[in-house]
């Protein structure tokens, strides 16, 4: 399933405005299938199911489960990374969607 240039411009735009669990898991099931014709970018997918889940999102940590599996230790620690520098850029969001 590929995802036109608007659905994923939307789902950023989403994330930058809210940055709620059903955003940033939808981020992560566009990196993890077709994104702009390239193929999944399992790194990036495993960074936004990794945040969703951090919200409390179930299926982002299913499916989180399933990218560490088929990803090497190199690569999960590159999504780790990720995750954490979005987290550090965007603290005060997620601090307040846990608040809520």
């Amino acid at each position: 399933m590929a995802f036109t240039d608007v659905e994923v411009k939307e789902a950023r735009e989403a994330v930058i405005a809210k940055a709620e669990a059903a955003d940033l898991f939808r981020l992560g099931l566009i990196y993890s299938t077709d994104h702009e014709d390239r193929g999944p970018d399992m790194i990036e997918a495993h960074k936004w199911f990794n945040l969703a889940a951090l919200l409390g999102s179930k299926p982002a940590q299913a499916y989180r489960s399933e990218l560490t599996m088929e990803m090497s230790t190199g690569d999960v620690t590159l999504a780790q990374r990720a995750a954490r520098g979005w987290l550090a850029e965007n603290r005060k969001k997620v601090a307040a969607k846990q608040a809520a």
